[in-house]
């Protein structure tokens, strides 16, 4: 199978590399899978770059990177039914606590992390169920049903925030988001009720406004440091923060006492430890969405699989109209 991998951390262009390696043979509980798209995410490039917390050095010695993609099984182990073969599936965790992701023609992993997609989906849009679309999903209904309650997406023209608006609108919300530029147009064809320019003056009493002069009840968060006060001016008593990332300020300070006394709840997603019970959820409503045509995933740019290193800087740069995937169908 052709691969992109690399061994050591570093600049793209400089540390990934295409070659060839075996393709694997499935043991007992796994499935091959024949790649079709491999998705391309924000955390797959800070993994190549070494930019984790805490992380010195690659912990394999040879790394295929990416966990998203989308492709047909090819091949099974023992105790998987022989059915599965030349099943349309997408795939979650590819590279999650493993050497070998879904940069690659092919991937080997446990059966229950290839998921048949239902029969009118793309596989370029099942490349991009794994970390934006369960993230997505979790975030807005991790809390419970969401019918006739506002829902606060701040970066809404994201992949996962245009995701989370389209569901949230489809879970029967009030839909209001913030973004910029293009991206104001972006959330508003998503479906957003409202849309506010996240860089204006007083965006907390504009979010307000947009609302009514009411507090939100829900709010995904997409950097929370930098977001936390205005979260804690518009959230609603009894209201919950689902916050999925916080990139521009890892270390934040909170406004405890305004959260204290609203009893705001914080629920801090990392979609790669989602216990079974609730992914399932999350993978059944996607699915639910998908084919009730509530829910588009916009692709931005897709590369070839020689091309990795310049999928990786389009994510770097991270001015995107969608997701950004690999054709690794060689």
């Amino acid at each position: 199978m052709q691969v992109i991998s690399y061994s050591a951390f570093g600049a793209a262009a400089d540390v990934l590399h295409l070659k060839e390696m075996p393709t694997p043979t499935p043991e007992a509980g796994e499935v091959v899978v024949r790649l079709a798209f491999s998705g391309v995410n924000p955390s797959d490039v800070k993994a190549r770059a070494g930019a984790r917390p805490g992380v010195t050095k690659p912990a394999f010695d040879t790394i295929i990177p990416h966990s998203d993609g989308a492709g047909v099984i090819e091949a099974v182990g023992a105790s998987i039914s022989p059915d599965r073969i030349g099943t349309r599936v997408w795939v979650w965790n590819g590279q999650w606590q493993r050497a070998f992701g879904t940069a690659a023609t092919h991937i080997c992993l446990p059966a229950e992390q290839a998921v048949p997609l239902p029969g009118a989906v793309s596989l370029e849009t099942g490349a991009i169920l794994g970390i934006p679309g369960l993230t997505a999903c979790h975030a807005v209904f991790g809390g419970g049903d969401i019918t006739g309650k506002t829902v606060l997406v701040q970066g809404g023209a994201g992949t996962v925030g245009l995701l989370a608006v389209q569901l949230a609108k489809w879970g029967g919300a009030r839909v209001i988001a913030t973004a910029r530029g293009d991206g104001i147009n972006a959330a508003q064809k998503a479906g957003a009720d409202a849309v506010l320019d996240y860089t204006q003056a007083d965006l907390g009493a504009a979010i307000l406004a947009a609302n009514g002069d009411t507090p939100v009840d829900r709010i995904i968060e997409v950097e929370f440091g930098i977001n936390a006060a205005v979260d804690a001016e518009v959230i609603a008593a009894n209201g919950a923060i689902a916050a999925y990332g916080s990139a521009k300020d890892m270390t934040p300070v909170m406004p405890f006492g305004p959260m204290l006394f609203k009893a705001v709840t914080i629920d801090v997603i990392l979609i790669y430890l989602l216990p079974a019970a609730e992914r399932a959820q999350a993978v059944t409503r996607l699915h639910d969405a998908l084919q009730a045509g509530a829910l588009t995933c916009p692709v931005d740019r897709i590369f070839t699989l020689e091309d990795c290193a310049a999928a990786h800087a389009a994510v770097e740069v991270g001015t995107r109209a969608g997701a950004v995937l690999v054709d690794v169908s060689q």
